[in-house]
Formats: structure tokens, sequence, C-alpha cells
């Protein structure tokens, strides 16, 4: 750091201390979902999400369908103004999570959200009503013989993080300083919008959109995963989850499905190739600005477990990742990405 101008110490690092949090927990359509918390705003959004959605038949609608994915927008487009105002360090702000979590609070954001058109994010702001005064990119999956299930997202922001490696240490600089809000109403390289409750302090830890999930039913896990994406992870997250409990997908149908995005600002409804050019007018024609995404909607990597068999894949999207078993690693085998 020293030698590169940077203000950290060795004082500052030994300062630093791990902080374990309880898991942040969840049900949709009867299964219970177990996520990340703040720090990341993934897993209260993710749950969010999916409690907006919870009021509507969405297999009935058609999967990817214009009335489908415009549901899916419009409660992207309301979680993800909440994330702006509410979501930070909650070593450092009170994250009202009980409040956001609310079915109550969702079924309000449900009943504003208008069937036929779309919302215009200007129309749209961080929804929670004022709290009474009183006296929170990689992933991996791992599921072990014994039954033990890890799923795990960490981070260095952008390719190569900040692009400076520690020289005879052999790991790379993260630049999660981005993740923070440089100024309120300013938005970050992803287009996020932040506020006073994610601005940059000392000893702070940035938000972050980490949404690492373990799926159970009948208390038993069931699927394991998550995503990279910067901003995306948290609606890659949702729809993986969606398509398997709404839509009865296996773990790779699941996974190959076209993907949506929308986080209220830009005011953007991003779709990947493979949506429906009837869907996308449609979805013009109620108000949504669609556009074809840049770049793809997350990476998945995912392990399922349905009776004794296990089922891990690999999300297309990007090269590199792997799905492997025990046999594959004594082989010395490698998986098919």
């Amino acid at each position: 750091m020293a030698r590169a101008g940077g203000i950290l110490t060795a004082a500052d690092l030994a300062a630093y201390r791990v902080r374990e949090r309880p898991v942040l927990e969840g049900e949709y359509r009867g299964y219970r979902i177990l996520t990340m918390p703040p720090p990341s705003s993934g897993g209260v959004h993710l749950l969010q999400m999916l409690n907006i959605l919870a009021g509507w038949d969405l297999r009935a609608l058609g999967h990817n369908g214009a009335d489908h994915l415009h549901r899916l927008a419009e409660a992207m487009r309301r979680a993800y103004a909440d994330r702006s105002r509410y979501l930070g360090d909650p070593d450092f702000v009170a994250v009202p999570v009980a409040r956001l979590l609310d079915p109550a609070y969702a079924a309000r954001l449900r009943a504003g959200i208008d069937l036929t058109r779309a919302t215009p994010s200007s129309s749209v702001a961080p929804g929670l009503e004022p709290a009474p005064e009183s006296p929170d990119t990689t992933h991996f999956a791992v599921w072990d013989e014994a039954g033990n299930v890890v799923s795990n997202t960490y981070t260095l922001n952008f390719s190569y993080g900040s692009g400076i490696s520690v020289a005879g240490a052999g790991f790379l600089l993260n630049n999660e300083m981005d993740d923070f809000a440089a100024a309120p109403g300013v938005p970050n390289a992803y287009g996020l919008v932040g506020g006073e409750a994610n601005a940059v302090a000392g000893g702070k830890r940035p938000l972050s959109s980490m949404t690492p999930v373990i799926l159970l039913r009948d208390g038993e896990p069931i699927l394991a995963t998550g995503s990279p994406g910067g901003s995306r992870i948290i609606t890659t997250v949702l729809q993986l989850i969606s398509n398997v409990v709404d839509f009865g997908m296996n773990l790779a149908e699941a996974t190959a499905a076209p993907r949506i995005h929308h986080q209220w600002l830009p005011d953007v409804l991003e779709v990947e190739e493979g949506i429906s050019p009837d869907t996308v007018a449609r979805l013009a024609a109620m108000g949504h600005r669609v556009e074809t995404a840049a770049t793809t909607l997350g990476k998945v990597q995912s392990i399922a477990r349905e009776g004794e068999r296990f089922l891990g894949v690999s999300d297309y999207r990007w090269p590199g990742g792997a799905a492997l078993s025990p046999s594959h690693l004594e082989a010395g085998c490698p998986a098919a990405p």
C-alpha cells in the first residue's frame, strides 16, 4: 500500500475483525430460504422481491411471457429503490430488515403495481414509512457426503479488483470502495444509487449485492446457489429460485432460461437474448424502456439434491466454471463447464 501511495496501514489491517452474523431466513411458497444478511443487500432484497411475487400465480402467466416479466421488473424496481436508502453496514446504520421483509409491506408494494403499465422509476421512491423513534464477485457451492452445505459469494468487485497485486504475497487488492455511495444520488460503476446509509466512513464495510442462498424443503437442504454480477446478482438469484419453485424447472433449465434485470435507476429493463420479440414489444407497449443486456445477467453456480441424486450446474454464460463430483476430483478429470 505504501509503495502504491495508499493510505491503509498495518495497524488498520491488524484492527480488522471478522463479524459473524445470524443467517437471514425467509419463506417462499412453502420453501425455507437461508441467505446472507447485511452488509450485503442481496438476501434482504431477494426475500423482499419473493414476498411481492408470492401474491401472484406466476406459473399461470407463462414463463418469460410479458405479464410474467412485467411483474418481475416491477418487483425489482421497488426493491432496488429501497436498497438505495435503507441498506448499509449494520455496525453503522440501523438497517430495517424486519420492516422491509414484512408481508404487509410486500402487499402494499404489490398493490401499487399497475399490471398493464410500467411505473416510471422517477415515480418510485424508497417505500418504507418513517420508522417510529425508539427510546448489505465470485460464487461457489459445496455439498459433502455428510450433508454439510456451503453457498459462498466473495468479490473483488471488478475484474482483477483495483488492478494492484501485492508483490511477494500473490493476491489482488479489491476496489470495493465503489460499493460505497461516493455522494448521495451519485451512481456507482453499476449505475446503483446510494444515500447517507452507505456513505464512506472509516472502519465501515461497504454495501454489496452478494446473495448466497441455501433453499430448504421440509427442513432439508435441496439447493445451494448464488451468482456473481454486481447489482445483477440479486435479480439473477431471484429468477433461478422462481424458475425452480414456480415453474418446476430442473436445475439446468432454470439456469439456462433467459433473464431480465431492473434496478430502479437507471430506469431501464435489461433483457437477455432469448426473450421473445413479441414479449419485448408488449413490455415496451406497457411503458418499459427495454434494452438488450450489454453483458450476461449473472452466472449462477448451483448444486441441487433430488432424493439421493445430486445435480451440479455451472452457468453456460461465462467460460471457466465447472461442476465437479468426488469421482471427477479423484480421477483428476475436469468437468464440462
